[in-house]
């Protein structure tokens, strides 16, 4: 659908029922700023989206009639969560109040309401549909959970993936895997070496907020990963193994058992990708694994510049410069390098982050970014980095639009990309 202006401002009656204010045009947040968003970056809210209120928190609209900003003060601010595979370009929009609490660690895109449709600014960034919500139906996934606990009854990963991931959070990478396809999720260690902001699985008790979900208990073997992997690379369609989940530290401190999984692995099945999804925190270990049989990385980061990066991740023994050495590593051995590219609207679309994006980019020879949503109170992330301003901006699609020029072969996505897309078609093999 075509629209010929802005929708109009939602706002939450904190009794779970949304209604609009079509005496105002919705706007989007950029770093810090209320700014209008532009007629053609409104998409429908996508299937899998949940719109959420922002207790203490006024909208911000542009008046219909006079084109003047003000708050919506009907009630609490409304946003939306973007599904996987959509990246958005701006965040809601909303005056603060004193007593407002920190949010949960969620994406707040902007949303607003039109012809009886809600809209996002956002894009599909990817054709891939592993996560899409009409992919799933939980009966099915509690069939597979069934029949995979009776073929593996003492493998402590796959109960974990099973009772933790797949039927409490119902995490799609672990549902997945209960399904018999594509992406199988790995977790191997319970510490890690950085002390994120925004960790979702280990928040200190002093804070405000809780993680999202619960972190890996106990330290697998490499045995009962081989037990259920091999099978897995071995017959399910667009194969991935990966290493370094959301209920887990930082898998690179697990790398030995990591190594000695990966040559076992190897021993029984050529099929498939085996990726780790980590913090490239160990560069000497990276190289053990491609040595062993890695093929892929994919490294998170919130930032290309290290002033940025390091207040937020607030390492342990290592350094920003580790993570451009662990991305130069793998792909010095032939292997798929991606970042995990955590959007915030009016920080990863500053000049200057973009210019450091460039210098990453070519540094490193990446193949790729997944652009992914920052799920985090962006009034609490700015405050915990101590950004006041986020300098000149030029919007999360018109930085996507540069990059791509300048680096054509430079791959846009959201999920690691199978063995079938890293060595031969790219634009056509993915789950479908």
């Amino acid at each position: 659908m075509t629209l010929h202006h802005s929708p109009y401002v939602l706002y939450s009656d904190g009794k779970g029922n949304i209604f609009e204010d079509t005496s105002l045009f919705v706007t989007g947040r950029s770093g810090w700023d209320a700014v209008p968003v532009p007629v053609d970056e409104w998409i429908e809210l996508p299937n899998g989206g949940q719109l959420y209120e922002l207790p203490g928190r006024r909208g911000i609209g542009i008046d219909v009639r006079t084109g003047e900003m003000r708050l919506c003060e009907k009630g609490w601010a409304v946003a939306a969560f973007v599904p996987p595979a959509y990246t958005g370009f701006y965040l809601a929009a909303y005056e603060t109040m004193s007593d407002a609490p920190t949010l949960p660690l969620f994406c707040y895109t902007t949303v607003g309401w039109h012809n009886k449709k809600f809209f996002v600014p956002a894009v599909r960034i990817e054709k891939d549909i592993r996560q899409d919500c009409e992919g799933y139906d939980q009966a099915k996934v509690q069939l597979g959970v069934k029949q995979l606990m009776n073929v593996y009854p003492h493998n402590r990963l796959v109960k974990h993936l099973a009772d933790n991931c797949a039927l409490t959070y119902h995490c799609p990478a672990a549902r997945n895997y209960f399904l018999l396809r594509w992406e199988c999720p790995v977790p191997v260690s319970y510490a890690c070496n950085a002390n994120c902001v925004g960790c979702i699985s280990l928040q200190p008790d002093e804070e405000t907020i809780v993680s999202t979900q619960d972190r890996l208990t106990f330290l697998p073997t490499p045995e009962e990963i081989v037990e259920y992997t091999v099978p897995h690379l071995e017959s399910a369609p667009f194969p991935i193994i990966s290493f370094g989940q959301g209920c887990e530290g930082e898998p690179l401190l697990m790398w030995e058992t990591i190594c000695d999984a990966i040559i076992e692995i190897r021993k029984h099945t050529s099929k498939g990708s085996i990726n780790i999804n980590t913090n490239g925190s160990k560069p000497d270990a990276v190289k053990k694994l491609c040595e062993a049989g890695l093929n892929s990385i994919r490294v998170s980061t919130n930032s290309a510049r290290r002033e940025i990066y390091m207040p937020y991740y607030r390492p342990n023994n290592y350094e920003f410069e580790d993570i451009l050495a662990s991305l130069k590593i793998v792909d010095s051995f032939g292997g798929w390098t991606s970042i995990n590219y955590f959007v915030f609207p009016g920080m990863t679309d500053s000049v200057s982050e973009y210019e450091a994006l460039r210098k990453l980019i070519n540094e490193t020879n990446l193949k790729m970014i997944q652009w992914r949503n920052f799920n985090i109170d962006p009034d609490w992330y700015l405050g915990k980095i101590g950004v006041t301003d986020t300098g000149e901006c030029i919007g999360i699609k018109q930085l996507m639009q540069l990059i791509h020029e300048e680096f054509p072969d430079l791959k846009f996505g959201y999920f690691n990309p199978p063995i079938e897309r890293i060595k031969g078609s790219f634009g056509l093999d993915f789950a479908h």
